[in-house]
């Protein structure tokens, strides 16, 4: 049983797809493996389109395992790979090498050379390479279909809790600590910095966090700091860290950051003093929220 796609999130949508292809499991007592690309072929194509993605390889990984996926297939997506046509794809590819007997795509999923392939095609060849084509209506919320472009839109809004209840759980940003410039710390609130990658930006500015550490069992909470800090004229996308009650050093060790509440938008401060008062503030308000 194979599913192909990005499944960039692993939401809602995707978690239904998975939930028809274990009853199909059980039926066809066969295993349910993941074709996916890396990187996503939109990326492949558009070298300017940086923070794209909703997670990483790993937690994607996590999520098919919860998901009871058997096997992924983590297809690198080259020019080379892109070439291929469409009919060899299904002949070679899904037939001869993974001998697939049930297929799960989407109604707009396309592939081969110059994107000849689609529904159409995977529909003519069936019976020839003996397979049955799955292809489930997109899960709706009020009328709205839930899509990982849907979930980026709601994060780059600042609408947080509507993309965390489409994901099932709290969206989150892995990476290691990096060296910053210590101003955090010379400022009364040190910070741990995250460079955050592909990830997709969400809106800018200040929200309540849950810290998973790798050493540590317990989560930590805290505030962070996801922009450009203005006050500082700096232009680069950071996500700056305060962890509450909390002091050793962890550079390079990784940090998966919880995004539980967005608490205000990011702005540009007169002075320091203005800055350290607001983020007090900021810290009340994440304390209160994490309770």
């Amino acid at each position: 049983i194979i599913l192909i796609g990005n499944f960039d999130g692993v939401h809602l949508g995707h978690q239904k797809l998975f939930k028809r292809a274990r009853e199909f499991k059980k039926m066809y007592r066969c295993k349910i493996g993941v074709v996916t690309f890396n990187p996503m072929p939109k990326m492949f194509f558009n070298k300017k389109l940086k923070h794209f993605k909703l997670m990483n390889l790993s937690q994607k990984i996590n999520q098919f395992k919860k998901q009871k996926v058997d096997f992924l297939i983590n297809q690198k997506f080259t020019k080379r790979f892109s070439k291929i046509k469409a009919e060899v794809f299904i002949k070679r590819y899904l037939n001869d090498k993974i001998k697939t007997k049930v297929l799960f795509v989407s109604n707009n999923f396309r592939f081969g050379n110059r994107r000849e392939g689609d529904i159409k095609l995977l529909k003519l060849f069936e019976r020839k390479c003996n397979y049955k084509l799955i292809i489930p209506s997109p899960l709706k919320k009020n009328n709205k279909i839930i899509s990982s472009t849907k979930i980026r839109k709601l994060l780059s809004n600042g609408h947080l809790s509507k993309a965390n209840k489409y994901l099932t759980r709290n969206w989150e940003i892995e990476g290691n600590v990096q060296k910053g410039r210590s101003v955090g710390g010379k400022i009364g609130f040190a910070t741990c910095n995250i460079d955050i990658g592909d990830y997709i930006i969400a809106k800018p500015g200040v929200y309540a966090v849950k810290v998973n550490l790798e050493s540590i069992k317990k989560k930590i909470n805290g505030i962070a700091n996801l922009g450009f800090r203005p006050t500082f004229n700096l232009n680069k996308i950071l996500l700056e860290v305060n962890l509450f009650n909390f002091n050793k050093n962890i550079y390079n060790k990784k940090l998966a950051v919880e995004f539980i509440k967005f608490i205000r938008r990011e702005k540009k401060f007169k002075s320091i003093k203005q800055l350290t008062n607001q983020i007090k503030k900021d810290i009340r308000v994440a304390k209160t929220s994490l309770k």
